[in-house]
């Protein structure tokens, strides 16, 4: 099937849910909500343990270096190596990576043992095992549902994942102040366990012989000149570089925007977010089969824009949250149609490379966008700098036509 085709049939997809029709894809699915849930309970009970052990609020603040540092140093050399392996051990051995890492952290807080110094090197551990993971794991996707479903399993993945980061704080939360920031740390370690049991189970199809780059360097070399000549690649990742600069002020500033409401409130907004993600899910796949992907992006990111422009101008918890809501559907619609194109551009043979690539400048730009507004927060104020991201998204759409998203077929 050409790539025309391939657009056209996922354009079609039936229905929003029907890749969980696909026995392996839905054990996939549960799973990966399941791990996922247990790195965000990871996630929370790292900070809150590195608080407890320095009120530095350079340890503090490193936590979050560590945690998105290896994207930087690991995401393209993932990305290459997963593409030259076999993607199936590849998956198997980070996945067990990160279990050994989030086992022995928990032995170490339990004990008491635990240091600022282990905890960071071991959060860094946990973050590049993750982003090793991530190429590999996105690429695995088509090879579990048919064509025509591949843009809903896409946006279910994206929603499984805002799922558990509605879910994930909130048992993390409860974890931590009736067990402790250890069993936090142990329970992470269990998670990993579903998505090792289904990769252990698997036998995926074998590679079409002679596509595999046999160096490492020439994997990285060939992945980058792809790259570079698909156009449609490099428009997906100028406005994916684009839409996490700017809307990266979101996550950057959710906490300082829920503070007025409280622990429960941040919590509440968070929870919205998800289930706008979820129902940005369920919509996706309607909205592809009747508007182009430029169109569906268009109209994500000046929802996305109108909800950073309304968090700031409201008053209660109810309209926050469900400003949140917009915002979580905009975010998975955007997200997701970025990813379903590159993943349907390019062959299988270095799907991962170009999957590695959309991760690193999505992770590089939310970390740069991060600090970015932070710092300009701080020397204004929360209200003006989310007007200044929501202005700033709806400029970046001039780049659009110059670069599209969805092929033209004549």
């Amino acid at each position: 099937m050409d790539d025309t085709a391939q657009v056209a049939a996922t354009a079609t997809s039936s229905s929003p849910f029907s890749p969980l029709a696909e026995p392996l894809f839905r054990s996939l699915w549960v799973a990966a909500v399941i791990s996922y849930t247990g790195s965000w309970m990871q996630n929370i009970a790292t900070g809150w343990l590195m608080t407890s052990l320095t009120r530095s609020p350079m340890w503090v603040s490193l936590v979050q270096v560590a945690l998105s540092l290896p994207v930087l140093l690991i995401a393209l050399p993932a990305g290459a190596l997963a593409d030259m392996v076999d993607r199936r051990k590849f998956l198997l051995f980070t996945q067990s990576s990160m279990v050994a890492a989030a086992l022995i952290l928990g032995i170490l807080t339990f004990t008491s043992t635990c240091t600022p110094a282990l905890l960071l090197f071991f959060t860094f551990l946990l973050g590049a095992g993750a982003f090793m993971n991530e190429p590999a794991w996105q690429a695995l996707t088509p090879d579990l549902v048919p064509v025509s479903k591949l843009g809903s399993a896409v946006a279910l993945n994206s929603a499984g994942f805002n799922i558990a980061r509605a879910v994930g704080p909130a048992l993390g939360g409860l974890v931590i102040a009736t067990a402790g920031s250890g069993t936090a740390f142990l329970l992470n370690a269990v998670s990993f366990f579903g998505v090792i049991l289904f990769l252990y189970r698997w036998k995926p199809a074998e590679r079409p012989a002679g596509q595999v780059t046999t160096t490492f360097s020439g994997a990285l070399i060939v992945g980058l000149r792809y790259i570079r000549q698909e156009r449609r690649i490099t428009s997906v990742l100028i406005r994916t570089a684009l839409f996490s600069l700017f809307a990266s002020a979101f996550w950057a500033l959710l906490p300082l925007i829920a503070s007025r409401f409280g622990a429960s409130g941040y919590g509440a907004m968070l929870a919205f977010f998800g289930l706008g993600a979820l129902v940005g899910a369920a919509l996706l796949a309607r909205a592809r089969r009747r508007f182009s992907f430029d169109a569906v992006a268009v109209t994500a990111t000046v929802i996305f824009a109108l909800a950073l422009f309304g968090l700031v101008r409201t008053s209660s918890l109810t309209s926050s949250s469900i400003f949140a809501a917009a915002a979580g559907l905009a975010w998975i619609s955007i997200l997701a149609t970025l990813n379903l194109v590159a993943q349907i551009v390019c062959p299988s043979w270095i799907r991962a490379r170009v999957i590695s690539m959309y991760v690193l400048v999505l992770q590089g730009g939310l970390a740069v966008g991060s600090f970015f507004w932070g710092v300009m927060a701080s020397r204004s104020s929360v209200r003006l700098t989310l007007t200044a991201a929501a202005a700033a998204l709806i400029c970046g759409l001039a780049v659009a036509p110059w670069c599209r998203l969805q092929a033209e077929i004549h």
